[in-house]
């Protein structure tokens, strides 16, 4: 009997660290900081693409000499919905020192998005990507994703996932960057 207790022992003592594994794993995938295994694209070149802003067409190369914070996301997204009043308050923050957030949507359907920019009270610049051809050609596939653009049009930084923009590491950056960039 206390053979058959031992092995019972032992084999649950083996089930638990297996899966404590599993989980230490799938926590480092899920940490927005994580880069999923990509070179980082900081320093990089940030890719043009076209959108409408205000009815009138532009590319992202117009926005040269500001900071723009670009963000995909989606109303379908939770991580998205639950970003998006931080997003708006970055937006006043950073504003009034040449930067601005542009939001790119990947939503289903113009009707969503719609509803979301206005009854969120979304006040930045948004775009509509229904064909995700913007988020297709960053290689964004999860959401939300951003890529913050300095003033010379190269990549500062990407994030992925959910972000608490009004951080006080976040707002540490975005002063350092203002100031410096």
């Amino acid at each position: 009997m206390p053979q058959r207790a031992g092995k019972t022992t032992m084999r649950k003592l083996m089930t638990g660290v297996t899966l404590g594994a599993v989980a230490g794993l799938l926590l480092i995938f899920a940490i927005p900081s994580y880069n999923h295994g990509e070179a980082s694209v900081a320093g990089s070149k940030a890719r043009d693409f076209s959108f409408e802003m205000n009815g009138k067409q532009m590319q992202l190369t117009d926005m040269r000499g500001k900071v723009v914070v670009v963000n995909f996301w989606a109303s379908w997204c939770p991580p998205c919905v639950d970003e998006t009043p931080s997003l708006i308050a970055l937006q006043k923050e950073i504003a009034p020192k040449g930067a601005t957030v542009l939001g790119i949507s990947s939503d289903y359907d113009e009707q969503s998005y719609a509803h979301f920019v206005q009854t969120s009270g979304i006040d930045f610049p948004t775009y509509f990507d229904g064909a995700r051809t913007i988020s297709a050609e960053y290689g964004t596939y999860v959401y939300p994703e951003t890529y913050i653009i300095g003033r010379d049009g190269r990549i500062a930084r990407k994030l992925v996932g959910e972000q608490d923009w009004m951080s006080p590491e976040m707002t540490a950056y975005f002063t350092s960057l203002l100031q410096n960039n």
